[in-house]
């Protein structure tokens, strides 16, 4: 099996030893993304709905650049330091995925990087 690693400009640059997706197998692995702008390269210190509309974004210009879409994310995996968020977040959802929705798991942990309050990775089916 071959691997293909995906990367653009319209995602942040990754903030360590790992690619923003790797496409095998007829699927996409998208590396977990947080609230950052890639235009600005800024971390976004904004309300959580903000920066998991960041997040959203960032899951999707990567899986554009990868011939895909959030339509055809099947696993989706949210990380978040507080679960009190799990509402807004699933807000934040509503407004980009469209049905059906991709598998998901959202678990709270103690921190993630950079401080952040939300982070996503997904699996993607790739058409390329």
């Amino acid at each position: 099996m071959t691997k293909e690693i995906i990367f653009t400009e319209k995602a942040p640059k990754a903030i360590g030893p790992y690619s923003q997706a790797v496409k095998a197998g007829g699927f996409l692995f998208v590396s977990g993304q947080i609230p950052i702008n890639p235009e600005s390269g800024n971390l976004m210190i904004a309300s959580i709905e903000e920066q998991a509309n960041q997040v959203i974004l960032n899951l999707k210009s990567i899986c554009e650049a990868a011939g895909s879409g959030l339509e055809d994310i099947v696993k989706l995996t949210i990380y978040l330091t507080d679960l009190g968020n799990f509402a807004k977040v699933n807000e934040a959802m509503l407004e980009h995925f469209p049905e059906p929705y991709p598998a998901r798991a959202t678990v709270e942990v103690s921190a993630l990087p950079l401080g952040v309050n939300v982070e996503m990775d997904a699996i993607v089916i790739s058409h390329e």
